[in-house]
């Protein structure tokens, strides 16, 4: 092992990693940015009823948002627009937010748990959780933090981008959503790359 190594795994023993779970949510909406978080937790400090964002009520999710916020060592969000959706694929977005947010962690973290079967490139070691937001409390944090920062934008962009309903179904596929795109067309906001959309655009 190098020296950087061998204090690593030192760390690691002792507890004293500075390990971050790190989630995104918005892949499958058809509008907005993609928002990704990565949190540290004290283990000196728990956080008692973390789980995955999905199975929170959004009272639920405030609350346990602003206590992450409060007693994390570190935490961060970061997204990827709509532009650098379609730019560069989903995935990638995904991927690309995700580091972003590890990046912006003061104090930086060591280790980097990350939800699902795909790894961000990173300048830290990492390991990938299937359905890690249900099975690690750090994801599961962050997890909650990027589920509110997102839904709180869509909310924002329902007063500006007014009639689709997105404070509704935050930019998701729904009936409402299909049926007002079809109505009001495609918005600044419309992921193009997404095939309903590309549809749409394309029988103009």
């Amino acid at each position: 092992m190098t020296e950087s190594q061998i204090s690593l795994f030192d760390n690691f023993k002792t507890g004293t990693m500075l390990i971050a779970g790190v989630d995104e949510v918005g892949r499958g909406p058809l509008a907005g940015p993609v928002v990704a978080a990565a949190v540290i937790l004290d283990p000196e400090n728990p956080i008692a009823g973390l789980k995955d964002s999905k199975k929170l009520t959004h009272e639920k999710r405030l609350f346990l948002r602003d206590e992450i916020k409060e007693k994390a060592l570190a935490w961060a969000t970061a997204w990827c627009t709509v532009e650098e959706i379609d730019d560069i694929n989903i995935l990638q977005a995904s991927l690309l937010a995700m580091k972003r947010a590890v990046e912006k962690l003061e104090p930086a973290a060591e280790y980097a748990q990350i939800d699902g079967n795909k790894l961000p490139k990173l300048a830290i070691p990492a390991e990938a959780i299937v359905k890690g937001d249900s099975k690690v409390a750090a994801i599961s944090a962050a997890s909650i933090l990027a589920k509110v920062e997102r839904d709180l934008e869509m909310e924002r962009l329902d007063a500006v981008y007014p009639g689709y309903g997105l404070a509704v179904h935050k930019g998701y596929p729904t009936a409402q959503h299909l049926s007002a795109l079809k109505t009001l067309g495609v918005s600044e906001i419309h992921r193009r790359s997404y095939k309903p959309v590309r549809e749409m655009l394309n029988n103009l």
